[in-house]
């Protein structure tokens, strides 16, 4: 497929021709370490390097023979969707020995083998840290032992380790989410949505408890997409008297008419004097106080198993890609380094500075600085912790702040999981901070109908885990009934308006700051979130709703393929939605391990088309039993599914025939991620936050008069930040006929999955991760900041 023009830096110029690196998985399994191995394993053989697997971990280091083995392209197919570690991991004791770490050292040289990378945890990533400063001396104890020749030592003069961090804690300091984290808060949402049907059933009361001995990053961001009454981490632990605090809190969401409670329970939580408090406890806690039936869910080891989700495999492949191009620029000075993530960037951090910060947080524990420990985690963990807060705990009325300002909340634009989660965390944040809520239903003609309500905390309950729109909503635009809403909006005395919505809400924001110059009705603060799965908002490198989207489309390619399992070759050809931004079918591609995307970002033409058939035809032959090409809806006019279908169909007679499957709306159904849920819930509570601002600003002499371009604003996520920008300025980045932004952060990621299908290619590394130092508290306002 045809490459865009760049004058960037490409990585030709970084040849691993001569090099020996070796992968290996160690300590706790994490879901999406497969990917990563894949992508280590195929950037490595791209570039010229040969490319081991140490099977077992550290373990199978020490003991080499079969353990270390050579690996190849095909070694590492249909191993995508595998969750685990299909190269195995164990805990080792005498690689923690002189002598276990000597016999390692000599099973690498005699392979010719100097880099290495580790994915794992904190303790095995420090294991491989003593193990580079060691080198040069074990190679020395070598050489006097007579088992490698003296020249070795200049041969293999140096170490070089880099490090990706699989761990379904999310415990590692300095990268904003560790491979398996999102697949692991998948399986917990799947049984608290699960436990939630039952218990309102029987209004019961479930304790669960979840992973998470020295971090409660599981059990505080769960209880955050699910709504839990209660959390209990080891980071904050609860003040004393907390018991009768959260038997009043469950007995008053009773009252309101609810049916069931939730309760989560991280397995390391503590209370104030470091005492363990169990799941048990809270369980007996809560029937001798209140007599509610309750029950006890320990999770387990669910939570570590089953398939990565597309966060997971988008995040381990792009982390395996940059630890090899690491690894291929890493000097005898070069400190080992982690791969990690920042926002939606990849950056390299030193290995050692992120495992004293994470001992860090330990030691504050410890030592009961629990508040330290909170900033410690990062400025992630305490957002989710102050978001958690404010939505779960409501304030008596006698505390609230009294502001008198009226505030719609409303849908724009086709439905996208997480919208309700977003409604309902502006709402109470809102009510949180004095405000009256009005909610409209089905967007802007439910405006000038005037299907406005005021809506009351407890009239959001239960609302993140809910797919589609429960206000309702119609990509209606404004301005052709611009003088009812105006009305409406002065009829209620609505002072400020908050839209939830893709790209018809960046239109309607645009149309009603062009009539604030003839309604003074519309000089109010207004601030639009983005949500659609088309992920098409210009100002934003990420919308709600396109996270569960592409959890639908690579759960379906997973089954697709496996559909053909045991039969003849076969190619799938899949469309995805997205209109003509073709997001969607591109990261979608590289999660479920795509051979090719069409997308009309990127043009094509038939010798394009023809040139794919050949490589397909050509690997189908060679090695893989199963094809995968994406094509974005709108991709192009005439090269239709059908035309693509019918052209594979025809030329790979012979080598493998083809199906076709149109994936349709249930991209756009379902319940929301554990991340759409989450990213709706924190943006839009910064977004309430900043009308709550503005309001205050702008309120003068009895009246609210906002009519500044920075007071019609869209929050979208920027790199490494959530940022405000007025819609105004976001004119010249946006392509209207198309309805897509002119520039797209995710293009860069196309060539890594045509790199990943055994294209020749150009990947361009102008972006790639800088060694950068850990800071504390760094920029870091999302949190599965992200990697799609």
């Amino acid at each position: 497929m045809a490459q865009p023009d760049s004058k960037k830096i490409f990585f030709e110029n970084l040849s691993g021709a001569g090099k020996a690196i070796a992968v290996l998985t160690s300590g706790g399994d994490a879901q999406g370490m497969n990917a990563a191995v894949r992508a280590v394993v195929r950037m490595g053989l791209y570039v010229g390097a040969k490319v081991y697997f140490i099977h077992e971990g550290y373990q199978g280091m020490v003991d080499g023979g079969e353990n270390i083995e050579e690996a190849s392209w095909e070694s590492v197919s249909s191993m995508l969707q595998v969750g685990g570690t299909v190269i195995g991991s164990a805990r080792c004791k005498e690689f923690r020995s002189h002598e276990g770490r000597l016999k390692a050292a000599h099973n690498l040289v005699q392979r010719g083998i100097t880099n290495l990378c580790v994915i794992g945890g904190d303790g095995s990533l420090t294991g491989a840290n003593l193990f580079r400063e060691e080198w040069s001396g074990l190679l020395a104890e070598l050489v006097d032992q007579g088992l490698i020749e003296a020249d070795a030592i200049q041969k293999y003069s140096a170490l070089h380790i880099v490090g990706m961090v699989g761990s379904i804690d999310n415990d590692f300091c300095g990268t904003d989410m560790t491979i398996g984290t999102d697949s692991a808060l998948h399986r917990i949402i799947e049984v608290v949505d699960a436990i939630m049907t039952t218990a309102q059933s029987h209004q019961r009361t479930f304790v669960l408890e979840v992973m998470g001995r020295h971090c409660g990053y599981l059990a505080l961001v769960s209880a955050l997409a699910c709504g839990a009454d209660w959390v209990l981490i080891p980071e904050m632990p609860p003040e004393d008297g907390w018991e009768d605090k959260m038997c009043q809190k469950l007995s008053a969401t009773r009252s309101r008419g609810t049916r069931l409670n939730i309760i989560i329970v991280a397995e390391g939580a503590i209370d104030r004097h470091g005492k363990p408090i169990t799941s048990s406890f809270v369980k007996d806690l809560v029937v001798k106080c209140l007599g509610f039936d309750t029950r006890v869910t320990i999770l387990g080891h669910v939570q570590r198993g089953g398939t990565p989700s597309a966060f997971d495999r988008i995040l381990a492949s792009r982390m395996g890609v940059e630890a090899v191009l690491a690894l291929l620029e890493t000097t005898a000075n070069t400190p080992a380094c982690v791969v990690s993530l920042c926002g939606n960037q990849s950056v390299r951090l030193p290995l050692m500075e992120c495992v004293q910060m994470t001992q860090e947080v330990q030691k504050a524990m410890d030592e009961k600085r629990f508040e330290e420990a909170v900033k410690l985690r990062g400025r992630s963990f305490e957002n989710n912790l102050k978001t958690y807060k404010l939505l779960a705990h409501r304030k008596p009325e006698s505390e609230l702040p009294t502001s008198n300002f009226n505030v719609a909340v409303l849908n724009v634009g086709a439905p996208a999981a997480g919208m309700n989660a977003a409604v309902r965390s502006a709402v109470r944040v809102g009510i949180s901070e004095g405000h009256k809520m009005f909610a409209v239903s089905d967007g802007f003609e439910g405006l000038w109908k005037g299907q406005i309500k005021e809506i009351k905390w407890a009239d959001v309950g239960g609302w993140t885990g809910q797919g589609g729109s429960l206000l309702g909503t119609k990509r209606t635009l404004p301005a052709k009934h611009i003088d009812k809403i105006a009305e409406q909006m002065r009829k209620h005395n609505i002072n400020a308006l908050l839209i939830v919505g893709g790209f018809e809400a960046l239109l309607s924001l645009l149309e009603l700051l062009t009539a604030r110059g003839k309604y003074d009705e519309f000089c109010v603060p207004m601030v639009m979130v983005p949500a659609t799965v088309s992920n098409n908002v210009p100002g934003s490198d990420l919308s709600i709703g396109a996270d569960t989207a592409l959890n639908a489309i690579t759960t379906t390619c997973d089954r697709i393929k496996q559909s053909a399992s045991g039969t003849k070759r076969r190619v799938f050809i899949i469309e995805t939605m997205g209109g003509y931004c073709g997001y969607l079918a591109s990261v979608g591609g590289l999660a479920a391990g795509a051979d090719a995307a069409y997308i009309y970002e990127e043009p094509f033409d038939i010798r394009d088309l023809q040139a794919n058939v050949e490589h397909l035809t050509e690997k189908m032959k060679t090695s893989i039993q199963r094809g995968l090409v994406l094509r974005n809806e709108n991709c192009n006019d005439n090269y239709t599914t059908d035309f693509i279908y019918q052209l594979y169909s025809e030329e790979g007679k012979g080598v493998f025939d083809c199906r076709k499957n149109v994936l349709g709306h249930m991209q756009q159904g379902g319940a929301p991620s554990p991340f759409d849920r989450n990213f709706g819930t924190k943006i839009s509570a910064k977004a309430m936050q900043w009308v709550t601002k503005k309001l205050t600003e702008t309120f003068r002499q009895g009246r609210v008069f906002a009519n500044s371009e920075d007071s019609c604003c869209l929050l979208g996520m920027r790199r490494r930040a959530l940022v405000f920008q007025p819609v105004v300025q976001l004119k010249d980045e946006t392509d209207f006929v198309h309805r897509i932004p002119k520039e797209q952060w995710w293009l860069k990621l196309r060539p890594l999955m045509k790199i990943l299908a055994k294209y020749k290619t150009s990947y361009d590394v102008s972006d790639a991760g800088q060694l950068e130092h850990v800071v504390r508290n760094r920029p870091k306002e999302s949190d599965a900041s992200v990697a799609m």
